[in-house]
């Protein structure tokens, strides 16, 4: 069964200085599946750059891509919370983060961390609870889910092992959600 996405709130997600282009394309992907409102890279690679030719999913034609040259150039929507996806001691685990509503996700380079600058710009950090830091585009996928799970883009699951009762869900797509 189809999952039904919360219909209030926006997000959008992006990489700081991401230099290899699979790596912005799995973001591109994931964006584009769970439904982001848009994308967006600051001071991107080069190399990242040539995803545009390599994105065979054709994300870019259905998800509003920004590449900002530098924090200073970026422009979110009035109101979008910008939560960073970093490990930090001070970070909230994701699984305790209430997502904001109006949310812009971004998530550090490879081999590497968010800048000390996107940092002070963030209102969250928040950190995904692994013994060691995952892939950039595998931290995109992980956060994306839960923001869904969050925000009520699913039913509840059930309380035994096992698949749902197509009743109850049923019943919350009848609901409105």
């Amino acid at each position: 069964m189809k999952p039904v996405r919360p219909l209030k709130g926006y997000f959008g997600i992006g990489a700081e200085e991401i230099s290899k282009a699979m790596n912005l394309g799995a973001i591109l992907r994931t964006a584009h599946a769970f439904g982001a409102s848009f994308a967006f890279t600051v001071n991107a690679h080069h190399k990242a750059r040539k995803v545009f030719d390599a994105d065979t999913s054709r994300s870019l034609k259905n998800v509003p891509y920004y590449g900002w040259d530098t924090i200073a150039d970026m422009r979110l929507p009035a109101g979008c919370a910008l939560v960073g996806i970093e490990l930090t001691d001070d970070a909230v685990d994701l699984p305790s983060f209430r997502h904001p509503r109006a949310a812009a996700y971004v998530l550090g380079r490879e081999r590497g961390s968010l800048s000390d600058d996107m940092q002070a710009m963030c209102d969250h950090i928040v950190r995904i609870p692994t013994r060691f830091c995952v892939n950039v585009s595998v931290a995109a996928a992980i956060t994306l889910y839960d923001r869904t799970l969050a925000m009520g883009g699913y039913p509840e699951r059930p309380l035994m092992p096992g698949g749902p009762d197509l009743a109850a869900i049923e019943d919350w797509n009848a609901r409105g959600h």
